[in-house]
């Protein structure tokens, strides 16, 4: 197979790493390991791995070094290249009845638009894959360097619905390479996102049942509702669920949890906590959730928020005195719980005083719940005149990840010029929720 031959141009070399040692330097080309060229990452953190292995350096005048390096077992050398996954990105190709893309507005940055579907993404970042933009020399590769695990995409395992969902003609054949990673021992976590009338119902019992076939290798399957924005004009007709319907899904995803657990130790399936929210039921408890596998599903995430949170709250020193007057900002969807913590720190330190917002979604629209999806002209909007006290907190996943502003471009700067109130950033965690609330500890430096 012809591959084209890519600069791999280092980015940053760590402090203190092998990099450093070997007088590796920002604008260096790493051109070949142990005599060979590398494709991609997939390669380049496979030949890193063994003990004694030689890197040959390109400088930019064009001299090349060949540097001898005894070091660990998978010890890395410390190099961040200008390119993290050493290839250019692959985009999707599907055109699925629910992506959430599709259904933003327009004028935003150019990078929100950007549809990934690159199997790599799926190990470095945790990204889902369709598996439909996945060639046999990819597949073939994950199974020679046994990487895992890779989150797919499944939506369905009836081929014909899934062709149609994906809007994808080879969509249902890609569900092949599952058997391939299965029979390999490759560890996957698997994804549904529910339409109703499509793939729930009967379709999504033919799904869990097929898919069960595959565990222990298949290790988690997260069911979530389908996302709608109000930004679906000639886009494929989809239903809100309902309270009944959401009732339904949870009753369907338990019944296989029973069903599953007492032959693999695993509950296998798992509903968002979304569900449980509109069905108006109690979230599970923390044993059900197998380790938190899916929690960028936002599955468990509020049990695991509560769970530290009380944790943390069994331990204060309820005789120390607490004067400070704060707010919080948050989702619908979270509102309750996180006003329900907010209570109970306020019973115990009567001078806490904490104003919790939810914060409607006028941007893309009432249905969008999520605090992660919240923009800053929203918050603007929703919490000017109101009593915010001597900080704002908000939550870390409101923010693009490293950076300091929300999807629509506002910064957190012009957060605090709007609202005339510091903002602090804290973490999806119970116990920095509590240390931000009584002490206004923060992400934020």
């Amino acid at each position: 197979m012809n591959v084209k031959k890519q600069e791999h141009i280092i980015k940053n070399v760590i402090k203190g790493s092998i990099a450093e040692e070997m007088e590796m330097e920002p604008g260096d080309c790493l051109v070949a390991i142990n005599g060979e060229e590398i494709e991609d990452i997939f390669d380049y953190q496979f030949m890193i791995q063994d003990t004694y292995i030689e890197v040959l350096i390109r400088k930019p005048d064009g001299e090349e070094w060949l540097l001898e390096i005894d070091k660990d077992a998978d010890e890395d050398l410390g190099i961040e290249f200008v390119n993290g996954l050493m290839d250019d990105y692959r985009s999707c190709h599907n055109k699925c009845i629910f992506c959430f893309i599709d259904q933003m507005p327009p004028g935003m940055r150019e990078t929100l638009y950007f549809k990934d579907d690159d199997s790599r993404l799926s190990f470095l970042q945790g990204n889902y894959i369709t598996l439909t933009n996945m060639s046999d020399h990819d597949v073939d590769r994950i199974v020679k360097y046994h990487l895992s695990p890779i989150n797919i995409s499944f939506q369905t395992t009836n081929p014909e619905l899934r062709c149609m969902m994906l809007h994808n003609r080879f969509a249902g054949d890609a569900l092949t390479k599952v058997q391939k990673f299965y029979e390999a021992g490759i560890e996957m976590n698997g994804q549904i996102v529910l339409c109703k009338g499509i793939n729930d119902g009967a379709e999504l019992e033919r799904s869990l049942s097929d898919l069960s076939a595959y565990l222990p290798y298949l290790r988690s399957v997260s069911v979530v509702p389908v996302g709608l924005s109000k930004f679906r004009e000639g886009l494929y007709p989809l239903e809100p669920f309902t309270k009944e319907d959401a009732e339904a899904v949870i009753d369907t995803i338990e019944a296989w949890q029973r069903k599953v657990f007492p032959v693999h130790q695993l509950h296998f399936v798992h509903a968002s906590d979304e569900w449980y929210l509109l069905a108006e039921r109690e979230l599970p408890e923390a044993d059900r959730y197998d380790g938190y596998l899916q929690l960028e599903n936002g599955v468990g995430m509020l049990r695991l928020l509560m769970d530290e949170f009380q944790d943390a709250y069994a331990k204060i020193n309820r005789e120390e005195e607490i004067r400070r007057e704060i707010s919080i900002a948050t989702g619908r969807l979270a509102y309750p719980v996180i006003l329900e913590m907010a209570r109970a720190l306020m019973e115990v330190y009567p001078g806490l005083r904490i104003h919790v917002y939810d914060i409607r979604n006028d941007f893309f629209g009432e249905r969008i719940t999520v605090s992660g999806l919240i923009t800053g002209q929203d918050l603007i909007a929703q919490l000017s005149g109101q009593a915010l006290g001597t900080s704002l907190l908000l939550p870390q996943n409101m923010l693009r990840s490293g950076e300091d502003y929300f999807l629509d471009d506002v910064t957190i700067g012009d957060l605090e010029k709007a609202l005339q109130v510091k903002v602090d950033i804290v973490k999806s965690s119970g116990y920095d929720f509590l240390e931000c609330c009584l002490h206004g500890h923060s992400v934020r430096k």
